[in-house]
Order: C-alpha cells, then sequence, then structure tokens
C-alpha cells in the first residue's frame, strides 16, 4: 500500500458533483493499493497514519499526533500511486490492484483508521469522480510505502 499524508487545515470532498464531507485541522490521506497488499499491510499503514507526530506542540516542535489535536481524516482512493511511466509518457496501472482485492484494502483500512483515532473519517468512493479542496499546513507532505517500511 502507498499513502501521501497531507498535513492540512481544512478539506473538503465531492463525489460525482456531490458534497461528500469536509474536515478540520488534520490529514488529507490519499491511498494506493497493489496487488499483492493485504491485511498486515493495513493494519502498519493505519497505526503509523495514526500515529504521525507531525502537528506542532507549544515549542513549535512537530511532536503531537492526530489524536494531540483532536485531527479529522479524509481517505480517497488513488490508484495512480501505482503509476508506472518506465516506458513512454503514458502511464500503465499494471501495479494498481484490481477492484476485488483494492476496495476490500481501502474500506479495511478505513475501518482500521477510524477505530485508531477514535474518529469517523471521510472517505471517497471507489473509482468515483472526486474533487479535494484543502489547505495543505505546512505544506507537510509524507510518503507511506508499507513495502518500504522506512
Amino acid at each position: 500500500m502507498r499513502a501521501v499524508v497531507q498535513r492540512v487545515t481544512d478539506a473538503h470532498l465531492t463525489v460525482n458533483g456531490a458534497d461528500r464531507g469536509a474536515i478540520g485541522q488534520g490529514f488529507v490521506v490519499l491511498l494506493g493499493v497493489c496487488q499483492d497488499d493485504t491485511e498486515a499491510d493495513v493494519d502498519w499503514l493505519a497505526r503509523k497514519v495514526a500515529a504521525l507526530r507531525v502537528f506542532d506542540d507549544d515549542g513549535g516542535v512537530m511532536n503531537l499526533d492526530l489524536g494531540s489535536v483532536a485531527g479529522e481524516v479524509m481517505v480517497v482512493s488513488q490508484f495512480t500511486l501505482y503509476a508506472s511511466y518506465k516506458k513512454g509518457n503514458r502511464p500503465s496501472w499494471l501495479h494498481a490492484a484490481s477492484h476485488d482485492v483494492a476496495i476490500p484494502l481501502y474500506d479495511l483500512f478505513c475501518q482500521r483508521l477510524s477505530q485508531a483515532i477514535g474518529k469517523r473519517l471521510v472517505t471517497g468512493d471507489f473509482g468515483a469522480d472526486m474533487q479535494i479542496r484543502l489547505t495543505n499546513d505546512g505544506p507537510v507532505t509524507i510518503c507511506m510505502d508499507t513495502k518500504n517500511r522506512e
């Protein structure tokens, strides 16, 4: 699994032209799933995102996690995180998981992350046309990959 985690002051999601929801301070997580991802990848990534200490403490140091700032989370599926651009200029999605693999793992990730932070998430619809308006905070953007657990 790959995730791009953006620290935001606010974000708003529209799905197929309809308002889906908004969050205040927290994270927008773009989530990509590949064919060989497992529940173990979901668990590791959900724990890491929930515990990420990238919010400023009173001293201005990035030392606080979502729970410490009562942060909210928006998660949007993003198969394009698995784009292959090795040949030519038109990306291939060969490494992205098929719907039958990706949708259950996306749903499970959202469930586990929601449990970890004790809040409901704003989520997109897998494969839908979505627009996200957000205000990056910092900007702080963290790229995570369960196959490269740094």
